[in-house]
């Protein structure tokens, strides 16, 4: 008779965490989904607010590629002020006209395959009976690798250009701009010359999406777990949960990925002038990097890399979803 009553109580107990859990998911912010943005400003504003936010974050992108180049180690801070004792504040911004040229495009393949992808992955999940958590979760998992994989189609020769333009002087000035720093890795190298490191791209940031946008959407409801769900109506606490779990999401993501993104920057940036022979490979680069400082070799640039990121993402998510809002259709919060 007890343990017929006992399963009673698991039964309602757990019926009672179900109603809670749902409550809680209806009362989180309201998601802006594909089908609810006006597409053309979507893309527009997005191309205005990323740009300004991708000019206040390049120097920080320009040291860190400075700290994987280099062979001597060097600390962040030496790095910045020899950039700035050299070339000025214009060495901070080396490469960006063509990094900026290629972020818009990029961008926008970007946002196309990660808000299409979440909004039909997320849709069957629950249609084959997922809780909205897990649907969620594996929704922002899959758009993040389907965001990655399209936007590395632009933005692997944009790195490959822009990283070479980063790390030259002006004692040492081998291309004349974005257009002829294209014109002679082309020449060169051929197409396979501006995609180098590509497959380690998809590699690093394929898996690093998946983790980052499922963890930024359960970090989102811990952390309004913690605040209380009823906050999320003032707007001033939705853009601070959302940088929060944003930032801590970027950190996790930089400390894991970065002996991937150095080996690729060595791959990327390197010379191929020698014969083809000796042209570098994953494997030559690895090794090269664990001669000059074992595997610390491979943490460089961590810290500007680190800063950036978690910046990176808090901006960048809170732009995005303020641009979502923005974008949104009319009556599409009705």
């Amino acid at each position: 008779m007890s343990m017929s009553f006992s399963a009673v109580d698991m039964e309602e107990e757990s019926g009672v965490a179900a109603a809670t859990a749902a409550e809680e998911i209806r009362r989180l912010p309201a998601e802006v989904n594909w089908e609810m943005l006006d597409k053309s400003r979507f893309f527009v504003l997005g191309a205005a607010l990323f740009s300004g936010v991708s000019a206040a974050l390049y120097p920080a992108i320009v040291v860190k590629t400075h700290l994987q180049v280099a062979p001597p180690p060097q600390g962040a801070t030496a790095t910045a002020a020899s950039i700035l004792r050299r070339d000025g504040l214009r060495g901070f911004y080396r490469g960006f006209g063509a990094s900026l040229a290629g972020t818009v495009p990029a961008r926008a393949l970007y946002m196309a395959a990660l808000e299409a992808t979440k909004s039909s992955v997320g849709s069957a999940a629950v249609r084959l009976g997922a809780s909205e958590t897990a649907a969620s979760a594996a929704a922002s998992a899959a758009g993040g690798v389907s965001a990655a994989i399209a936007a590395q189609v632009v933005w692997t020769p944009v790195d490959v250009i822009s990283q070479r333009l980063m790390v030259q002087t002006s004692s040492s000035c081998r291309y004349r701009g974005g257009v002829d720093a294209f014109k002679k890795i082309l020449l060169a190298d051929g197409v396979r010359g501006l995609y180098r490191g590509f497959g380690l791209s998809i590699i690093t940031y394929a898996p690093s999406n998946a983790v980052w946008w499922a963890s930024y959407a359960m970090a989102q409801r811990f952390i309004w777990r913690l605040v209380g769900v009823e906050r999320s109506e003032n707007y001033p606490s939705l853009m601070a949960v959302q940088g929060a779990s944003a930032a801590l999401a970027g950190s996790v993501s930089a400390l894991v990925t970065m002996p991937l993104d150095t080996v690729k920057t060595r791959l990327q940036v390197m010379e191929t002038e020698a014969a083809a022979a000796a042209r570098p490979t994953l494997k030559s680069t690895l090794r090269g990097l664990l001669k000059e400082g074992g595997w610390a070799a491979c943490y460089r640039g961590l810290g500007p890399r680190w800063g950036s990121m978690s910046l990176s993402a808090a901006t960048m998510v809170t732009t995005y979803e303020f641009l979502k809002r923005l974008s949104a259709k009319k009556g599409s919060f009705d």
